[in-house]
């Protein structure tokens, strides 16, 4: 069974920065493609950034291009949120997601839908206060 961990949220002020990490606990972490995911009060889980398996293709979804920055160190099973330019409607628990699909990776592709991901990380609380 795969855990993954997430660590480096906290409360921040607007315009500040935070990085988040997430640890991934299996053997295959370099074949497997990792997602960030944000849910704030009373709204949908979202996600916010998409990263393949080699790290050579990511995604951001509109509202945190150009201030946020996903990225992964496979040598340390390890994928990462740099987050920037930190705004109110930031704040949300975020989670990292694995999907370990085969065809995932043959593709080098990230992937979109949260029902894709087999595995979640429990969640780390990020405020940004105004």
């Amino acid at each position: 069974q795969v855990q993954l961990v997430e660590s480096g949220g906290g409360v921040v002020q607007a315009g500040g920065s935070l990085r988040l990490s997430c640890v991934h606990s299996g053997r295959a972490f370099s074949i497997v493609a990792m997602g960030w995911f944000r849910q704030a009060p009373g709204k949908e889980r979202e996600i916010v950034a998409g990263i393949s398996s080699s790290g050579g293709k990511t995604y951001y979804t509109d509202s945190v291009k150009g201030r946020f920055t996903v990225s992964r160190d496979n040598a340390k099973n390890t994928v990462y949120l740099q987050m920037n330019s930190l705004k109110p409607e930031d704040t949300a628990v975020y989670y990292c997601a694995a999907d370990s699909r085969l065809d995932t990776y043959y593709s080098d592709a990230y992937t979109l839908r949260p029902q894709e991901y087999d595995s979640w990380g429990q969640g780390t609380q990020v405020t940004v206060s105004s």
